[in-house]
């Protein structure tokens, strides 16, 4: 390559990149920026979304804990010796002789 086309080049990228190309591509720039703008927003939206599933994840652990803690009590108590010991204070006691089967004859 000649000097001379050396300097054309240069000039060529002088004119590009010149006064008048910076007001010329403005609208450019400025979709550029309303685009960052926009990524940056998503990253913080995609972020605040990941610590809400993570928040509603410990919630959900806890509730199950307090779900299964309540069912077993729920069961212990619904035996039948504490069933019998929670009735004698009101009165009531185990029939010894088991109920009567009625059958109805057509």
């Amino acid at each position: 390559m000649s000097e001379q086309q050396h300097i054309q080049n240069k000039n060529d990228w002088k004119k590009l990149i010149g006064y008048r190309w910076i007001p010329n591509n403005i609208p450019f720039f400025l979709f550029l920026a309303v685009l960052a703008v926009l990524y940056i927003a998503n990253g913080h939206m995609a972020d605040k979304t990941i610590r809400k599933i993570s928040d509603t994840e410990k919630e959900i652990k806890q509730l199950e804990f307090e779900y299964k803690t309540a069912k077993s009590e729920v069961m212990a108590s619904s035996r039948e010796p504490e069933i019998v010991r929670a009735a004698t204070p009101l009165g009531l006691k185990i029939d010894s002789v088991p109920p009567l089967r009625i059958k109805v004859e057509n």
